[in-house]
C-alpha cells in the first residue's frame, strides 16, 4: 500500500485580486448547488468553524451561509485546484435548500437554444 503524499498549500488569493470562486457540492450526490466567494478570512473561517462562510461582494462582508435562513453547509471535504486559485467545498447542505430563491441548486436553468433556458423544478 503507497503512503499518502500531503503538501502544505495555501490558497492564492492575491491572484484574483483577493477573491478566489468557490463550489458548494453535495459530498453525496455530487450535485453542485451553488458558486460563490472566498476571501482569506471566510477561508479560514471555514477551516475553523467546519461551517461554509463565503465573502459577499454585493454586501461586502464575510457571509456565513444559513445565518439568516438555518441552511448552513457543513464542510465533509475541501479540494484546492492546481493553481491554488479555486476551491471545491463538499457539503452537507442543511435544509435540502442552498440557492436564495428557495431552490436546491442555484443552477436551475438548463440550456435549450440560443438564448432560450428552461426553468429545472426541484
Amino acid at each position: 500500500m503507497s503512503e499518502k503524499r500531503i503538501e502544505k498549500l495555501e490558497p492564492d488569493f492575491e491572484k484574483s485580486g483577493g477573491l478566489m470562486p468557490a463550489v458548494a457540492q453535495d459530498a453525496v450526490s455530487g450535485e453542485i448547488l451553488m458558486l460563490a466567494y472566498m476571501n482569506r478570512e471566510s477561508y479560514e473561517k471555514t477551516l475553523s468553524t467546519g461551517k461554509v462562510h463565503y465573502y459577499s461582494r454585493s454586501r461586502q462582508e464575510l457571509w456565513l451561509k444559513g445565518r439568516t435562513s438555518g441552511h448552513f453547509q457543513l464542510v465533509k471535504e475541501l479540494y484546492l485546484d492546481c493553481d491554488q486559485d479555486a476551491i471545491v467545498v463538499k457539503i452537507e447542505q442543511i435544509g435540502g435548500v442552498a440557492c436564495h430563491t428557495g431552490k436546491r441548486s442555484c443552477f436551475h436553468f438548463k440550456h435549450i437554444s440560443g438564448s432560450d433556458y428552461e426553468v429545472i423544478e426541484d
